[in-house]
């Protein structure tokens, strides 16, 4: 655990987030957390600031990835777990997640525009109020009937209209 005051986990934070790709995944093994690879593609903004300094302020009671309000724009994150992930607000546009494992994954006001959910799994998701106009989602295993059409009529595409695995 890092005992550290707020100006310097948002210190350690940005420090985290300067380092190349190899760097930022030895500081996630040394903190335990070795796991959440896919923080070494952050881009270095504000709202990964603040979403880094919580993977780091207390690494070793992680359990479900907290990324409210952070930046995935235009990452690769296919086959990525965020089992129980908070996607709240998070900005996932033209973000790829091609055969994600999104179980309860919540997607609360967060900007999927354009991004790719084709072969997810998205049993027991929240979409309040998430932006979906041409997010893919392939067939959309695991969402209900409802979510199906609902995400439809806000613009989601799917490759299989109508068919899902509810």
């Amino acid at each position: 655990m890092l005992n550290l005051s707020s100006q310097d986990l948002r210190h350690t934070a940005i420090q985290f987030l300067e380092q190349n790709p190899l760097q930022r995944l030895e500081t996630l093994k040394q903190s335990g957390i070795g796991r959440y690879e896919f923080l070494t593609k952050l881009q270095l903004n504000e709202a990964n600031i603040i979403c880094t300094m919580r993977f780091l302020q207390n690494p070793s009671q992680l359990k479900f990835p907290n990324l409210a309000d952070a930046d995935l724009s235009d990452l690769i994150l296919n086959e990525l777990n965020f089992i129980r992930g908070n996607l709240t607000g998070t900005n996932l546009q033209r973000c790829s997640l091609v055969n994600a494992d999104l179980l309860f994954a919540n997607f609360t006001k967060a900007d999927l525009h354009n991004a790719d959910l084709t072969g997810a799994t998205l049993n027991e998701t929240i979409w309040l109020g998430a932006l979906v106009e041409e997010c893919q989602f392939g067939r959309g295993i695991g969402l209900t009937q409802q979510q199906h059409q609902d995400l439809k009529l806000r613009g989601a595409k799917f490759t299989h209209p109508g068919n899902n695995d509810n």
